[in-house]
């Protein structure tokens, strides 16, 4: 039996994960550096098929696994490193996307806030991203922590997701509105 599943039950072990995770990165005191990476490696590897493939082919030595993620990750913060090295070791790469979005809920419930994940087709400058914080809390009632993701498939505009709400401000989005309104 796994120490993870004496711990926290045989629920889901993404989340179990993640709140090991979390816990770690608090003690440490970086909590929110940390976050930050995770989310990002792994919306870099949810979208980078080569990537994910390596990361999960346990064909692969987890050593050899455990130093791409450092190559790729050189200049990140060591815990960053240290964890997804854990996640890889304990053969749950293939939930990294899963153990970071929850991750993220998590860090962001202890500071009692609500995560929104924007995709949009560009990186967002800061500018942008505090408007959106902005309009997001407003929209919500409650204080919102913007996680960007460059997503392709975005043609222009963003699409934004708060718990179960859904903003979506894309160009695509905007043009089926459009062709709708004109079949009327």
């Amino acid at each position: 039996m796994e120490l993870l599943d004496r711990l926290f039950g045989k629920g889901d072990k993404a989340v179990a994960y993640a709140t090991a995770l979390v816990a770690v990165a608090q003690a440490e005191g970086a909590l929110t550096k940390v976050e930050d990476e995770l989310f990002a490696f792994a919306k870099a590897a949810e979208q980078n098929p080569a990537l994910r493939e390596a990361l999960t082919d346990q064909g692969l030595p987890v050593e050899n696994r455990q130093a791409l993620v450092r190559d790729i990750l050189g200049r990140a913060h060591p815990l960053t490193i240290t964890l997804l090295s854990f996640v890889i070791e304990s053969g749950r790469a293939r939930d990294l996307s899963k153990i970071a979005d929850a991750f993220v809920q998590l860090a962001a419930s202890s500071r009692e806030h609500a995560v929104a994940e924007i995709r949009s087709a560009v990186p967002l400058t800061d500018k942008q991203r505090e408007r959106l914080q902005k309009a997001l809390s407003r929209a919500t009632g409650r204080t919102v922590e913007v996680k960007v993701v460059v997503d392709p498939t975005v043609i222009g505009g963003v699409v934004a997701r708060v718990d179960d709400l859904v903003f979506d401000g894309s160009v695509a989005s905007r043009l089926e509105d459009a062709k709708h309104a004109l079949r009327s």
